[in-house]
């Protein structure tokens, strides 16, 4: 917007940006709207709000890089997959503050998702489940969206397999995808954890793991070659594993020299939210329900991976205190999204002003 002086509205609204001053007054609106179209026309705001220059950072002064995965973050703090599935909105979100955007997740080929509705609201848990269902219109369309971003942010690509392509060849999917976003991705993660695609998680399996990562790790190595660019893999897993299942994840892991693992994804469990009109509902569980079990998790991990590979922390944060919890556990980065949606904008500066006093 020409003429905007957004450092003074900035001061006039006492540090924070016009989004995070009015999302408190919008949020009921929003949740007034079934929750996927209230997503939909957020994302759409999002996008002209920052065309007319009308997002400021809600990131503290003082906050320092982070090193991991051979990339330098601007921040600790990420964008979790889901939030902007095509690769729409990578250069507002980026403008809030976040030091990362992870986008998708993207399939080889464009796909509907599951029948609507399929995104539900928990209030009174803070909580949301979702059984979209990989809906995206396709890695290629992505791809040419990321190829014209003007952030400085990390951004991530998250990809998986079509839902009617059988888990015996569920690698070719993951390697069209591997290939298409090679060349404009900094890191890529591997999503074998969704509950939402029916036997996605069976690829967690030891065996499959094992395959699965190898083929990814000896394509990663020709691309890097072809392209002169190396771009980390990371795979991420569901919070719902026993104790032998995260061994032998972990011992795969090691053994394949994975670059990162993301830890995690929604949960199938509803022990949380017993009782509530939706518990009922299939699909992913997120928010603060699982806010302790991803903690107990990225723990687990941690202490079992080597310590070269780094774990990027999300599920439940909803506070600055979640987030500090996280990297307590073992993080180097953590991500949000659930979070955004039931506390804003200003979640991004509490959880950033958070890290920062913790010497983050």
């Amino acid at each position: 917007m020409p003429g905007l002086d957004t450092r003074r509205l900035r001061l006039f609204l006492g540090g924070m940006s016009l989004a995070a001053q009015f999302y408190p007054l919008l949020k009921p609106l929003l949740f007034r709207l079934d929750p996927e179209r209230a997503h939909e026309w957020t994302t759409k705001m999002m996008r002209i709000s920052h065309s007319l220059g009308l997002l400021g950072s809600e990131a503290p002064s003082g906050i320092r890089p982070v090193n991991a995965l051979g990339l330098t973050f601007p921040n600790v703090l990420g964008l979790a997959a889901g939030m902007d599935k095509s690769a729409s909105c990578v250069d507002a979100w980026a403008a809030v503050g976040f030091g990362f955007v992870e986008v998708g997740t993207l399939t080889p080929r464009p796909q509907p998702g599951n029948p609507k509705p399929r995104l539900f609201r928990l209030p009174q848990h803070e909580a949301l489940i979702n059984r979209m269902g990989f809906n995206n219109a396709g890695i290629h369309s992505a791809v040419a969206r990321l190829k014209t971003r003007k952030t400085k942010a990390v951004v991530g690509v998250n990809i998986g397999k079509n839902f009617d392509t059988p888990n015996e060849r569920a690698v070719d999917d993951y390697l069209a995808c591997l290939r298409a976003a090679f060349p404009v991705a900094d890191y890529i993660a591997v999503n074998i954890s969704s509950p939402n695609t029916k036997g996605l998680r069976d690829l967690q399996e030891e065996d499959a793991i094992r395959r699965l990562v190898s083929s990814l790790k000896a394509e990663q190595a020709t691309l890097q070659i072809t392209h002169g660019r190396a771009v980390p893999v990371l795979v991420k897993i569901a919070p719902d594993l026993e104790e032998a299942q995260i061994e032998a994840l972990a011992r795969v892991f090691n053994e394949q020299r994975i670059d990162g693992v993301i830890a995690t994804n929604t949960t199938l469990s509803r022990v949380a939210v017993q009782g509530h009109p939706l518990a009922d509902q299939a699909g992913g569980l997120s928010g603060a329900p699982v806010t302790q079990r991803s903690t107990e998790v990225i723990r687990a991990f941690r202490r079992l991976l080597q310590p070269s590979i780094p774990l990027i922390g999300v599920g439940g944060i909803l506070s600055g205190a979640h987030a500090c919890e996280k990297l307590d556990a073992g993080a180097a980065l953590i991500q949000v999204y659930s979070g955004l949606v039931y506390r804003g904008p200003k979640l991004v500066r509490d959880v950033l002003e958070a890290t920062l006093q913790k010497g983050g």
